[in-house]
């Protein structure tokens, strides 16, 4: 709303009618006689009551102005389609939406309602399929994951899904956030006390990216050292097992195969089944579809057969 043109049409009338009661020889001691007093008085009375209404309009509309700019701040997340609306543009979809996917799928008995909101998040934050996050961030929430959880994953895929993408779950989450009254004191520091590292396996994943990538980029083997698996792998708030099933769904979600057979059994050694692993890929497959699925269980199939292979 622009209020410049109301503020300054009401200066302008006062002035015009100032002109019109007091010509300029009315006013200078060399003129004809002046005005009377008592009309003068009256008249600046009546002046200065329209300049301070002028005022007054003025800052009720900065105000109305602002309320208007912190409730857009602050609006209610957008929810998913309602039923209707999936079966306005496909009734199919609303049969498969109801019936295979909130009625079968999350009920399946492979992962927990909090696992399945946890590769459903990381999921949907690797594609950057923002129109989805504000439902599925507040059913992790109701399904057991914490606040400083939901944030921590939103901090590991940026990693592992890039920047931009994190800054857009930022986004989502803030509403959520806000929503809730979830403040900073439930989220996880900038920096904290990082967990003990297993050196050995450490020992081996850096022997084998320096192998591949020291020659290529130095850069990138220090920073998947000291960043990734020095640092982000270790902090606190969010448990090994948790960033493992972030990493696994993210890689599948965006057709990483050639990294899922690492993080499998990375997965597998903090703590998750082989048929929760084997779920994953089953819930996956309806959020990122069939395709970026389908080439990552042949690899799982030899995960253990063939030992670890090492990659970053």
């Amino acid at each position: 709303m622009d209020i410049a043109p109301s503020a300054t049409g009401a200066h302008q009338d006062i002035t015009s009618n100032m002109k019109q009661q007091f010509p300029a020889s009315s006013l200078s001691p060399l003129g004809p006689e002046p005005l009377a007093h008592r009309d003068r008085r009256d008249f600046i009375r009546r002046t200065v009551a329209l300049s301070v209404a002028a005022l007054w309009q003025t800052e009720i509309t900065l105000a109305q102005k602002k309320t208007m700019n912190d409730t857009r701040k602050h609006k209610a997340p957008r929810a998913m389609l309602a039923y209707d609306d999936i079966r306005a543009v496909s009734p199919a979809l609303e049969r498969y939406t109801k019936s295979t996917l909130l009625d079968s799928l999350w009920k399946r008995p492979g992962l927990s309602p909090r696992d399945r909101s946890i590769v459903t998040v990381a999921a949907l934050i690797a594609r950057n399929q923002t129109d989805e996050m504000p439902f599925h961030f507040a059913l992790s929430l109701d399904n057991g994951v914490k606040p400083g959880e939901l944030s921590e994953i939103i901090t590991h895929l940026a990693f592992y899904a890039g920047w931009a993408n994190a800054m857009s779950a930022v986004a989502v989450a803030k509403e959520i956030f806000h929503q809730r009254a979830i403040g900073l004191e439930q989220l996880p520091p900038a920096i904290e006390e990082l967990l003990p590292i297993d050196e050995a396996a450490e020992k081996q994943r850096s022997t084998q990216v320096i192998n591949d990538f020291g020659t290529v980029s130095p850069g990138l083997v220090e920073n998947t050292t000291d960043l990734l698996f020095r640092e982000l792998w270790l902090r606190p708030a969010l448990a090994p097992r948790d960033r493992s099933l972030v990493t696994v769904s993210a890689l599948v979600a965006n057709g990483q195969a050639a990294q899922v057979t690492f993080h499998l059994n990375r997965a597998m050694d903090h703590g998750l089944t082989q048929e929760q692993t084997s779920e994953i890929l089953t819930h996956i497959a309806f959020y990122s579809g069939w395709p970026c699925v389908l080439g990552a269980p042949g690899r799982q199939g030899r995960i253990r057969e063939a030992g670890h292979e090492v990659t970053t």
